[in-house]
């Protein structure tokens, strides 16, 4: 059994507090099971409508009605097939002592969304849902989740073969079915070989252009795409960092792909040993271990970011709140040294630490404000931020 507890006891909080809370995630990541522990952590009247059911939608087809009269908690799963019930919502949140607590579960985000950012502002708050992290698994192999991904079904697959199948035909009918029931009408099969070539530039700086010429279309064509599948939570970006330097720095995005066990599938590797033998090793554990770590630390996106000059200076991973500044090198080796990258960038950063997250076994310390951590005892090493 998976502990997800640290999401029941953030999700349960934010109902206390807000009238209205999303609860948002990728497709089969296990937002429903989630709700239904949060429902049977919870007293008194719960209303449940999945809008993935004919039923259901039927009983919504004058919302008004139908929830106005509900107390209690309200669970709407798939709300973004439903886009209407947002200004209705914004009326039921607005009521004297707030009667019911609506908990929205969604496979998009605000920004593809856009009604719940304008209609609900002020009134809603966002909970994001990834795969199981290092935490959640306990003691199963980290390789196994590096390997397979974190969605619940590949992770827990009875055998390898299982896990595979079950991730392509996750790609098949995220392609052909959940993208056209957000109205995107771009052929599945363009998508993906969109997806495809991202999973082969995964880690690599967003070049609009050549992905423009691959495709003979316009740079904000391949844009649009890329944006679609960062909203769906399979695809993510790390900005790049800027300071005041006379050094040219990189303005341009990475591009990771959410999960590892996606981008295994996309690239055909089923087992760990057709990982090993391939070109894309050191990419995929680096956008493993860097979701990793931001994970751990509890960095939100928006303090995640790299960083890198046209000089060759560099960081992986750098993570800013407030006036810290903590700076990450991934390096899938088991003898990790400084270099002059990391003295540019703990220097130029103003950098509080520099650890380089190794595939190792020990954690030890390199240089003045630069350690070495070993990535299989990074929850003892690691200290999460305050």
């Amino acid at each position: 059994m998976i502990d997800r507890r640290s999401h029941l006891e953030a999700v349960s909080g934010l109902l206390r507090r807000h009238p209205v809370v999303a609860l948002l995630g990728a497709r089969q990541v296990g937002k429903t099971t989630l709700a239904r522990q949060v429902v049977a952590s919870r007293r008194g009247q719960v209303h449940h409508f999945d809008l993935e059911d004919p039923a259901d939608l039927a009983r919504l087809s004058e919302p008004m009605l139908v929830l106005k009269r509900l107390r209690g908690l309200v669970v709407i799963d798939e709300v973004q097939r439903m886009r209407a019930l947002f200004p209705v919502l914004r009326v039921l949140a607005d009521r004297p002592r707030s009667p019911a607590r609506f908990l929205l579960l969604g496979s998009a985000s605000p920004d593809l969304v856009q009604s719940t950012s304008e209609t609900l502002a002020g009134r809603i708050v966002y909970h994001d849902l990834e795969g199981f992290s290092l935490e959640e698994i306990g003691r199963q192999p980290q390789d196994r989740l590096w390997l397979r991904g974190g969605f619940p079904r590949a992770f827990l697959a009875r055998t390898e073969q299982a896990s595979v199948e079950w991730r392509q035909g996750f790609i098949r009918t995220f392609l052909e079915r959940d993208l056209p029931q957000l109205g995107i009408s771009i052929p599945s099969a363009t998508l993906r070989r969109f997806w495809s070539m991202l999973a082969h530039y995964h880690g690599q700086i967003w070049n609009a252009s050549a992905f423009a010429s691959a495709f003979g279309v316009a740079d904000t064509t391949v844009r649009r795409y890329l944006d679609l599948l960062i909203g769906t939570f399979v695809v993510r970006q790390l900005l790049p960092f800027h300071v005041n330097l006379t050094k040219r720095q990189v303005k341009a995005p990475k591009v990771y792909l959410a999960d590892s066990g996606l981008h295994h599938a996309l690239l055909g590797l089923s087992t760990f040993r057709d990982l090993e033998r391939h070109p894309a090793l050191g990419a995929s554990w680096e956008g493993f271990a860097i979701g990793q770590v931001a994970r751990h630390l509890r960095a939100r996106a928006e303090e995640c970011y790299f960083w890198a000059t046209h000089a060759g200076a560099e960081l992986d991973l750098l993570v800013v709140r407030g006036n810290r500044r903590l700076g990450f090198e991934i390096k899938r080796t088991d003898a990790p040294r400084v270099t002059r990258s990391m003295r540019v960038a703990l220097t130029d950063l103003r950098l509080q630490r520099l650890d380089v997250i190794h595939a190792g076994e020990h954690t030890f310390p390199l240089d003045r404000a630069i350690r070495a951590v070993a990535f299989s005892r990074l929850l003892e090493d690691l200290k999460p931020l305050g």
